[in-house]
């Protein structure tokens, strides 16, 4: 019993959604980890996150729109690769760029209120 947050097939796909996103930061991490592919464990785990969030998209896009979650799921992994490389590899942090990554993240919320409509 899972109670009845996720009774809702559509919350569901939403949180499927959301963790193949978290598996896309994973592996987009993992790749500079990897160092192109020449670090055997980094290398593992980075093939493990990203088969893990391409079965959880597809899993999710039984029930969600394609449109919707692509542009969710890339921009989860935009938000969340874009943050881990200012704090783990000391990029930029610049007032743009930061700027630009909120206006994806409301991008992201957008997109999540528009499919609720449809929803109902």
């Amino acid at each position: 019993m899972m109670g009845p947050f996720f009774e809702n097939r559509a919350t569901m796909a939403w949180v499927v959604l959301f963790l193949a996103g978290l598996f896309e930061i994973g592996w987009a991490v993992g790749l500079k980890y990897s160092e192109g592919f020449t670090r055997l464990w980094p290398s593992v785990a980075t093939a493990v996150a990203l088969l893990a969030s391409m079965g959880l998209l597809g899993v999710s896009l039984r029930t969600l729109p394609l449109g919707t979650a692509y542009a969710v799921w890339t921009g989860i992994g935009t938000v969340g690769t874009a943050g881990l490389g200012i704090v783990l590899f000391r990029e930029p942090a610049t007032t743009l760029r930061v700027f630009c990554i909120t206006l994806i993240v409301v991008g992201i919320v957008g997109l999540k209120l528009a499919t609720a409509r449809l929803e109902h």
